[in-house]
């Protein structure tokens, strides 16, 4: 069964912690100095913080986690079928932990990863994948770890009221 994945970035890790353990009435799976996750089973979602200077407080991503590579699977062949730039990864260290991932870009720029984790590391994420310039017209530069902007996203739109 797939998970719902949600990553905010924060700029105090250890208040936010308080925070979500106290929402979610449980206490964290992972916790490192700079990252902290919860996998929850109500509501099923993997939720992560992390203070990540290159990062602005808020929303970083969304994605949904596979349980296996035949789940991860399917997941790709929607991606494929959404007509939008999609970026790979194999074998990635991100996060803690090793998995083969997607990144797509939804119409409104919103960042969405999709992933099977496989493995655990002792990094936070290592160096760029300069391979993956080649793979899609969606990569303007070669990604890092977790960094959903290398997908090329829309220009927000002006807003619709003068204030």
């Amino acid at each position: 069964m797939k998970r719902l994945h949600v990553h905010v970035s924060v700029d105090d890790l250890v208040q936010s912690t308080r925070f979500y353990s106290t929402l979610f009435a449980a206490e964290p799976t992972v916790v490192k100095d700079d990252y902290v996750k919860w996998m929850l089973d109500d509501p099923r979602v993997n939720f992560a913080i992390s203070s990540r200077a290159s990062r602005a407080a808020g929303i970083s991503h969304l994605g949904i986690q596979a349980e296996d590579e035949a789940e991860l699977a399917e997941v790709y062949d929607r991606l494929r079928r959404a007509e939008r730039p999609i970026v790979e990864t194999k074998d990635a260290t991100c996060c803690y932990a090793k998995s083969d991932k997607q990144w797509i870009a939804d119409p409104q720029g919103v960042p969405w990863e999709t992933f099977y984790t496989f493995g655990e590391s002792t990094v936070y994420g290592e160096g760029s994948l300069a391979k993956l310039t080649e793979v899609s017209e969606a990569v303007d530069r070669a990604p890092s770890c977790c960094e959903p902007e290398a997908i090329q996203t829309p220009q927000p739109a002006a807003a619709c009221c003068p204030r």
